[in-house]
């Protein structure tokens, strides 16, 4: 169903309003916020899996992607009251947080011009006990997507051999996330400190190519293996979620394979290209829920590595 025309759309038992429906967000492809609501739409079934219960920072663009954005930390006074929200403690006192736990929520953040919904990495019942580890492979320049796609190979094996179970997706940014689930049986500096180990090993062991150094003067030209994200309150890029980048690109999953594509980039597909994507192969991450570990084994076998590199 095309929502352009209407001043509300349903979505399930909702009537999700759509305020100026043809306001274009990507002019230079004619993208209107219609469209926006009409993609979350289509991609809900299997987005909404890494938004249920977790607090959302919203990446708004009022004027358009071309325009300020603003990231939206609280709820705002004039959502509506289904919406699921959740009262998160900060340093300085708490903060009310939208919960995405249904597609009538997407499709309300897209008529805010919410291009991209950024969860924790926790969930609300247990705020600080990550489910998920994200490395961002964050490559010098824009036209370097060989190297990230060798270092997505690297990574994957390295997690692969600790006892984990890796995904990797496109950013629709420069570079890839590698993404792990975990069990939930962890606090988040121990499982940052992991990530940050697991990261440090492999640059050790590719120092011409990969650095875990954060600030860009110390790079030079490596690719940069980031793992600040990790942390209480940090958040990261929604799979499925749009990019405010020429064209409309998403955050797309992939399957391994895909990796050997030599037309794959960062940017390979988009708000338009990826509902048929997703209707001709399916969902890559079927199933990936089923392959929460723990930490406890992969943090045995890294010890182990660490020793065996620094004794050979």
């Amino acid at each position: 169903m095309n929502a352009t025309t209407k001043g509300t759309v349903r979505v399930g038992r909702r009537r999700v309003p759509l305020t100026n429906p043809d306001k274009e967000l990507f002019p230079d492809e004619g993208i209107t916020k219609a469209e926006l609501v009409d993609y979350y739409r289509a991609v809900a079934r299997v987005m909404l899996p890494f938004l249920h219960d977790r607090p959302l920072v919203m990446e708004r663009y009022p004027d358009g992607y071309g325009g300020r954005p603003f990231f939206h930390k609280d709820l705002p006074d004039y959502f509506p009251g289904w919406i699921h929200h959740r009262q998160v403690p900060e340093q300085s006192g708490t903060v009310d947080m939208a919960v995405c736990d249904d597609a009538a929520t997407l499709a309300y953040l897209a008529n805010q011009a919410c291009l991209t919904p950024h969860p924790w990495l926790s969930r609300t019942d247990r705020l600080d006990q990550p489910d998920r580890l994200v490395f961002d492979l964050d490559p010098p320049t824009a036209d370097a997507f060989e190297t990230v796609r060798w270092a997505a190979r690297e990574l994957g094996d390295l997690l692969t051999g600790l006892g984990l179970r890796p995904a990797v997706m496109t950013t629709g940014s420069r570079g890839l996330h590698l993404v792990v689930l975990m069990n939930r049986r962890t606090d988040f500096d121990t499982a940052r400190a992991f990530a940050r180990r697991v990261a440090d090993l492999l640059a050790a062991r590719h120092p011409d190519r990969l650095t875990t150094a954060a600030r860009k003067a110390d790079r030079g030209d490596r690719l940069y293996l980031d793992v600040q994200r990790n942390a209480y309150a940090q958040t990261s890029v929604a799979p499925y979620a749009v990019r405010a980048r020429p064209h409309a690109p998403v955050a797309a999953p992939l399957t391994w394979n895909e990796l050997d594509d030599p037309e794959l980039g960062p940017r390979h597909w988009t708000l338009r290209t990826l509902p048929n994507r997703l209707a001709e192969v399916g969902d890559p991450w079927k199933g990936l829920g089923r392959c929460r570990r723990s930490l406890i084994t992969a943090r045995r076998r890294l010890d182990a590595l660490v020793e065996d590199d620094r004794s050979g």
